[in-house]
């Protein structure tokens, strides 16, 4: 029955013996071995099967490029604002849609040019020696390979294998997609280098590349792909600002084809600045349309006061009449040409006013400048509104729906806000100078009504023509102001660096990296394994195990026997393990010995479960008694599960059980063995109350009967941790000896061991550690036995060699240990 002490093994569940843990990853060196070669080939694997990843980058500086003209003393001004919005301005245009699809479109990026690999298809733009010119306003194959193959300089052929009736077609003119019906066949033709190509489904023409060496035979995939599919991979452009040099900008971008990264880089560069400068250029070229139209005004007018004065010049003597009214005519050209401009400028400002609030266009307004206005406020809003409209008008040829401008419009509605109320502000300021000017006007016009009704005449004719001639040079010289400040204008955006190939800029795969995962993998997995197992395990590996549970002393240890029958010592009697038990036979005798013991002496074999080595002892350490010419025998008591006929060649009709039911003497279940001095008495038939029949007289008699005949009595019993049987029969036994095997032999049963010696239920105990594997993956190496534990090397020659045993680097060391000790 257990007792509660029975349990009491849990207390050492919490303890980790890191020392056998670390043996056991040793001994199992072949689980790395092959853990780290998969991993190695997986990692080459992946290597070989992915596509080398390149990341290129160029560098630009955006300045404000501003001409020595836009100086306090010109009267063209243009207000572009500051640096760092043009900065983050920019960094939004680099990844913005409408920009990209600019990109994209010049460069012809929807077309893909492919090689088929064993692994991946690997884009060769830029790596084969020709090119695809399409023609975009009609319809080329979507998403479907078409095979181009160089027969010579002059000739190719183009192979599309049809599998259905159906394919689609886009125009990239107006990115229309339609479906189109074509045969279910192979289409293969022949056509010129040059020749344009021209199929309801494709519409091409084919240009040698110079700078690509000729290759004829080599068959390259072309792909024309959505265009707005094209454009959403190349928006994922990286744009980083410098942080020690706000208006620096590093453009970079990651791709598998150097080529194609260098040339969208520097386009992408390129179509930014000519966007750019376009746009700085609109506020010039408004400016330059409104003085146009002026001046064509201005011309007319000044033919038709040039004709007046003409006229009246034939008719009068112009001169006594002009010496008499020059210092009136003086007057009244300074008064006129500020009369002038202000009315230009509230005419500015009227049709300024008109256009915000009746337009929704504002690219082709003209610059304020242009009438004289310099107010800061109005010139660098109109500036500004004028960017914004550009900016949009842009995005109507790229983005569908509102959503997208809507940012865009919010800015405008704004700034046409404070536009309007600079404008309200402004125009109070004009009204009230032009009326200064007009009663200036009337007070020098009442002066001259005392002159003579001639010179009078000649003032107003000589008036219009002055006032026109002044406002046309004055434009005239506008428009070369305006025309100067358009051609000295210049990108605010630089390239520091061009994107470039030296050779460098691989990203990806790190094949070092991957191999030294693999390397950490092939390392980690078998140890976690073996970690799972070692807590799962709970099994005795070696004596450090068992001293770490019992105090019980270990009076041997054996090794794995290598013949198939139990009989390893009488077989081989000079092998290693017959040393082992002779090593036990010597142990018993000196624990005999203690106990004072003479005459015949009992042994008791038993353990804690069924296959741990009972029998197998108890028939060799019988047996090296009897070698010794000691009277010995086995007694078979396992009457439950008897094994012990079956080496000895004889049956077992009848045993023990017969004598103790009485049926049988003593001689008659003797039964002689081929080993001298070594008899046994076998189990005999099952019978149906095996713990009775051992309890009872009979066997208190037959063991009496046994130590007046035989020198040594080994009792083979059942296990411990199962039945009860070897507790009854322990008080017939002068010494206990405890089998605990090698990785088989739990634990918790050493514990159960203990509470019963404690109690006294066994004594005179102890263990026997068999089936012992000299592998560091089980412990620590004692040898098979106290005899078998100093090694190959100083056993040579004692033992018999068992190569069975061995592994290939034991038997190399011995053959050299063997051709040492020849020479």
């Amino acid at each position: 029955m257990l007792d509660v002490k029975d349990f009491s093994f849990f207390e050492n569940k919490n303890s980790f013996d890191f020392k056998s843990f670390l043996i056991k990853i040793v001994g199992y060196w072949k689980w790395f071995l092959v853990s780290l070669i998969l991993c190695f080939i997986v990692a080459y694997q992946v290597n070989v099967r992915k596509q080398k990843i390149y990341g290129l980058e160029t560098t630009i500086a955006i300045k404000e490029e501003n001409n020595q003209l836009f100086s306090s003393n010109t009267s063209l001004i243009f207000n572009w604002g500051g640096t760092s919005d043009k900065v983050q301005g920019i960094m939004t245009t680099l990844k913005s849609r409408s920009h990209n699809e600019f990109v994209v479109d010049e460069l012809n990026f929807f077309i893909d040019y492919i090689k088929r690999t064993d692994y991946y298809d690997r884009d060769v733009y830029g790596q084969i020696p020709f090119k695809i010119v399409p023609n975009k306003n009609e319809f080329q194959l979507l998403n479907f390979y078409i095979s181009v193959t160089l027969l010579d300089q002059n000739y190719y052929q183009i192979s599309i294998p049809f599998e259905t009736n159906s394919a689609s077609v886009i125009r990239y003119s107006d990115n229309s997609i339609e479906p189109i019906k074509v045969k279910a066949e192979t289409f293969s033709k022949k056509y010129r280098v040059g020749e344009i190509v021209s199929l309801p489904y494709l519409n091409w023409k084919l240009e040698l590349d110079s700078n690509v060496k000729f290759k004829t035979g080599e068959e390259i995939l072309i792909k024309f792909n959505s265009f707005d599919g094209t454009v959403s991979t190349f928006k994922t452009i990286n744009v980083i600002n410098d942080e020690k040099a706000a208006s620096i900008l590093k453009i970079k971008m990651e791709g598998t084809n150097k080529a194609k990264l260098v040339d969208y880089l520097n386009m992408t560069v390129d179509v930014l600045k000519k966007n750019q400068l376009d746009s700085k250029n609109k506020f010039a070229e408004n400016t330059i349309s409104f003085i146009d139209q002026t001046l064509l005004e201005m011309e007319q007018k000044l033919n038709t006061s040039g004709n007046d004065l003409k006229n009246f010049s034939k008719k009068n003597n112009v001169l006594d009449i002009e010496d008499k009214g020059a210092n009136f005519k003086e007057q009244f050209l300074t008064l006129d040409v500020q009369k002038d401009e202000i009315d230009r400028k509230i005419a500015y400002l009227n049709s300024l006013n008109d256009y915000l609030n009746k337009s929704v266009d504002f690219s082709k307004l003209p610059a304020p400048t242009v009438v004289g206005i310099a107010e800061p406020n109005i010139v660098g809003n109109v500036a500004k509104i004028i960017e914004l409209s550009v900016k949009r008008a842009d995005m109507k040829l790229s983005v569908k729906g509102d959503l997208f401008y809507k940012d865009i419009d919010n800015q405008i509605g704004s700034l046409k806000k404070v536009l309007l109320e600079n404008i309200s502000s402004l125009k109070s300021t004009y009204q009230y100078d032009n009326l200064k000017v007009n009663e200036k006007l009337r007070r020098l016009e009442s002066e001259i009504t005392i002159l003579p009704e001639k010179q009078l005449e000649y003032l107003s004719i000589s008036r219009k023509y002055n006032l026109s001639d002044n406002i046309y040079n004055t434009f005239l010289q506008k428009r070369l102001e305006a025309s100067i400040v358009k051609a000295a204008n210049m990108s605010d955006i630089q390239f520091i660096d061009k994107a470039k190939d030296v050779g460098d800029g691989l990203i990806g795969p790190r094949t070092g990296i991957n191999y030294i995962i693999a390397l950490f993998a092939g390392l980690l997995i078998p140890l976690l394994i073996i970690f799972v197992l070692f807590l799962v395990k709970n099994s005795i590996q070696n004596i450090d195990d068992i001293s770490a549970i019992t105090q019980i002393p270990v009076i041997g240890i054996v090794g794995i026997k290598v013949n198939e029958s139990n009989l390893s010592v009488f077989e081989r009697p000079k092998s290693a393990l017959s040393e082992s038990f002779r090593a036990i036979r010597s142990s018993l005798q000196f624990l005999y010995k203690k106990q004072s013991l003479s005459g015949s002496k009992t042994l008791m074999l038993t353990s804690s479960i069924s296959g741990e080595g009972k029998t197998f002892c108890s028939i060799n350490i019988a047996t090296v008694f009897a070698l010794s010419e000691k009277k010995t025998i086995i007694l078979g008591l396992d009457l439950r599960k008897p094994k012990i006929f079956d080496d000895f060649n004889i049956k077992n009709d009848i045993g023990a059980v017969n004598y103790l039911i009485g049926q049988k003497g003593l001689d008659e279940v003797i039964q002689k063995t081929h080993i001298p001095y070594l008899d046994v008495i076998t189990s005999g038939p099952i019978p149906p109350n095996p713990s009775e029949l051992i309890m009872g007289e009979s066997m208190k008699e037959m063991m009496d009967e046994l130590k007046k005949r035989y020198d040594y009595i080994i009792l083979d019993t059942p296990p411990v941790g199962l039945v009860s049987d070897a507790l009854e029969l322990a008080q017939y036994s002068d010494v206990t000896l405890y089998v605990v095997r090698q990785n088989f032999t739990k634990k918790e049963m050493l514990t159960l061991l203990n509470n019963r010696t404690k109690r006294g239920e066994l004594s005179n105990i102890s263990i026997i550690f068999n089936g012992y594997e000299n592998k560091a993956k089980y412990g620590t190496g004692y040898g098979y036995g106290y005899g078998y534990g100093y090694g190959y090397g100083y056993s040579n020659g004692y033992h018999e060699e068992e190569e069975e045993t061995k592994g290939v680097i034991a038997r190399l060391k011995n053959i050299l240990h063997k051709r040492k000790n020849n020479e």
